[in-house]
């Protein structure tokens, strides 16, 4: 047996209540009329297409045709650059096991050559390397044009090809 509240979403009745908002938190009662706010100055606005400078010029917004405020923020990388990015941090990835592979790969024979702690320390410099390089040219080029993110990450990879690993291989001799 249904229970009587159960058809209440099924009904539109009290949907005009101003206690309901979208973030579904009560909104605070209004003031009384007997403690008068201050007015607040009405924002200046622009047309799309011009910028305020001078004096003051921090307090526009700018605005579309619709009347609408227009974001000013940066605009977030669009779905190929976030797969771009995505793939050339596989890469990346890549490249770092193929530094540990190579470098363990080689122990022996550079151990013979340098001194086996600066043969480490070498070693795991070259493994964080790539890590490294993804992590700060992504820092570095947050706020500048995707295509400089684009060709210093692609040259990164370039450069950062595990040599070791190409010369010997997993198995080489």
């Amino acid at each position: 047996m249904a229970r009587p509240d159960d058809d209440d979403a099924l009904r539109w009745d009290g949907d005009d209540d101003p206690t309901l908002t979208p973030s579904g938190v009560a909104q605070s009662a209004p003031r009384a009329a007997s403690a008068p706010s201050p007015a607040a100055p009405a924002k200046a606005t622009l047309p799309e297409g011009f910028a305020a400078v001078g004096k003051g010029s921090d307090e526009v917004e700018t605005v579309d045709a619709a009347g609408d405020p227009v974001a000013t923020g940066p605009a977030p990388m669009g779905n190929v650059m976030l797969v771009t990015v995505g793939v050339l941090g596989g890469v990346y990835a890549l490249w770092t096991i193929g530094w540990i592979v190579g470098g363990l790969r080689l122990r022996t024979v550079a151990e013979v050559l340098v001194d086996p702690v600066a043969y480490t320390v070498a070693m795991w410099l070259a493994v964080a390397t790539p890590a490294i390089w993804f992590f700060v040219t992504s820092w570095l080029t947050a706020r500048s044009r995707t295509w400089v993110r684009l060709v210093l990450l692609i040259a990164g990879a370039a450069l950062l090809v595990p040599w070791p690993f190409v010369m010997v291989g997993a198995v080489g001799s």
